[in-house]
């Protein structure tokens, strides 16, 4: 029966707080469809464009014809199995770097473990692209490193020879994944299981081997499995090298060379797809069945062992040997900035500033893209990060877990992939208020940044929302704050560090990304750095200016980290002062 009103038959209104109550579960829904719709458009439709026309024929109907005119290739099937041969070796050889480095500083007690640890990481402020042609001056057949072992050995390592060459400089760029997430796993594990297998007789590497490593398998599993997708998506390294017959490389050059209609370039993308997913679906099986909980973590782990002299000299050695190899893209470059002429020789014939000087007259366009579309890029993500983490942990709507797997799928999705999707499917699209073609314009440049780096600023966001209690914003709301007010007083300001986090690293991976920005740059005036590093290293005249544009885009990145790393350093002692 309707309830009457208070003049009679008329329906009363709705109570004011039935009004917000309404308003309040409409708007995350709103939310929610709103960056669903983005998300649909620039990353589910490009990549399903990608895959459709793969597997369409000239009628739009199923056909495998284009996988048999990729595998009737020749080169098509020598850089299908080169990319697979480069990534799983690079894995292996940074797993060696990664598993002593982690073990060492994590097992023994000595000094500088925690500064070891975080020079360790330095490869990942330098893409490795940049660090490549430094790479062969130092260690290539001509290179310092050579010219001193034929001259006190007559001696010659084929390090930097073809394929070689782009599995070292991946390996040594990408090993600080593995490390990171071991020395987080290792710290992990419960050291009661250690004295117990101590206590039944095991010890050395027998104890390593069949307790500590299996204990700390899904941190190496996670760390591998983010080289191995690392490694075969790069287009820039092999490109910088001169390998082209590799996976990324083929399919850049397939577009650009021969049109946005061949089949080959994107069965190459569905590949690439394919096999990065296989790699997360293979690293979640070999987990899958198997139990690595402890009772215990942090706090009780591994237990610190003082170095023994014979293991004070195997440590430092191989440390020492890491650390040199991680610093040798840093120290090239740098030297290649300054130096006048390098070549046969150990460094360079003498030093200038000219390259530095060349650099400011002709790239300062590239300098100030870099920073407009990957701080675009940044600002974006953080705000999608922000509110999907929302969404997630504070809301009931049925398909928010589906926001976060659109989201996170874009890791498994290569950057040239992305811009090949975009330029096939935004073909003629005009931009809004102008004549200019979307697929000519550098927004699309700053779309690919952001879609591309939503991964890292979304995990950052979902781990600061989760460490905050739901309690905090309740109290809030009891004391009369609005839902949005609460956002914008409570939440958002206790996230800062998260989101600080989210921004910084999306930041720093957008300014040096060449994948997406190789395919998607259409005049100088658009260019980033990372493009104008990439021209220039096409020619020997260009190797010192562009040596100095990828030291100031390290200098960039470097200064980001510090500068967020002081920022979460002083917001956390504000919030324990507070406390």
């Amino acid at each position: 029966m309707r309830r009457a009103g208070p003049a009679g038959g008329a329906p009363a209104a709705p109570a004011a707080g039935a009004r917000v109550q309404i308003h309040s579960s409409l708007a995350p829904g709103a939310v929610a469809l709103l960056i669903a719709a983005l998300l649909i458009v620039f990353l589910i439709v490009p990549v399903g464009t990608v895959i459709y026309v793969a597997f369409a024929d000239l009628d739009g109907g199923f056909t495998l014809a284009h996988f048999g005119s990729f595998f009737q290739l020749s080169l098509m099937r020598e850089s299908f199995w080169n990319s697979l041969y480069v990534a799983t070796l690079s894995v292996a050889f940074a797993s060696v770097i990664a598993l002593p480095l982690a073990y060492f500083t994590v097992r023994f007690r000595f000094r500088g473990a925690l500064a070891i640890q975080t020079l360790g990481v330095l490869p990942l402020i330098m893409p490795p692209f940049v660090g490549a042609v430094a790479m062969q001056l130092i260690f290539g057949r001509s290179g310092s490193v050579n010219l001193l072992l034929g001259e006190w050995f007559d001696v010659n390592l084929p390090i930097m020879e073809g394929l070689n060459g782009v599995i070292f400089v991946e390996a040594l760029h990408y090993f600080p994944f593995i490390l990171m997430n071991l020395v987080v796993a290792l710290n992990n594990i419960d050291g009661a299981m250690e004295e117990s297998a101590q206590n039944l007789g095991a010890s050395g590497f027998r104890l390593f081997r069949r307790i500590v490593f299996p204990l700390a398998m899904p941190g190496y599993v996670a760390g591998a499995a983010l080289v191995f997708i690392k490694v075969f998506d790069d287009l820039g390294t092999p490109l910088v090298l001169n390998q082209t017959n590799m996976l990324a490389p083929q399919a850049y050059l397939r577009i650009t060379a021969i049109g946005i209609e061949d089949p080959v370039g994107y069965v190459i993308s569905v590949l690439m797809i394919g096999f990065s997913l296989f790699a997360l679906w293979a690293s979640a099986l070999a987990l899958k069945g198997r139990d690595y909980a402890t009772l215990q973590r942090g706090g009780s782990g591994l237990a610190r062992r003082k170095l023994t002299p014979l293991h004070a000299v195997l440590a430092y050695g191989w440390i020492t040997l890491v650390l040199l190899l991680v610093l040798s893209p840093h120290i090239g470059i740098l030297l290649l900035s300054f130096g006048k002429v390098w070549s046969f020789s150990v460094v360079p014939d003498g030093f200038t500033l000219e390259h530095y000087v060349s650099v400011a007259q002709d790239s300062p366009r590239m300098i100030w893209n870099t920073m407009l579309y990957s701080g675009l890029a940044a600002l974006f993500d953080v705000l999608l990060g922000t509110a999907i983490a929302y969404l997630i942990l504070r809301s009931r709507l049925p398909f928010r877990r589906s926001l976060d797997s659109m989201a996170s799928a874009a890791l498994a999705i290569p950057g040239v992939v992305l811009a090949i999707g975009y330029l096939r499917t935004f073909r003629g699209v005009g931009m809004p208020f102008t004549d200019e073609l979307l697929t000519s314009s550098w927004v699309l440049i700053m779309v690919a940044y952001t879609v591309r780096r939503l991964p890292y600023a979304l995990r950052s966001c979902v781990a600061a929302l989760q460490q905050m209690h739901v309690s905090l914003e309740e109290a809030a709301e009891n004391l009369g704050a609005g839902k949005r007010r609460t956002i914008q007083r409570v939440v958002v300001p206790l996230m800062a560090g998260g989101i600080l986090a989210g921004f910084i690293t999306s930041f720093m991976t957008a300014a040096v990304e060449l994948s997406a920005t190789i395919m998607l740059t259409t005049s100088q005036t658009n260019a980033p750095m990372s493009y104008g590093i990439y021209l220039y290293m096409q020619s020997a005249a260009g190797r010192g200016p562009g040596a100095a544009l990828g030291a100031l885009a390290v200098v960039i990145v470097a200064v980001g980290a510090y500068l967020s790393h002081r920022f979460l350093r002083s917001r956390a002692t504000a919030l324990d002062q507070q406390i």
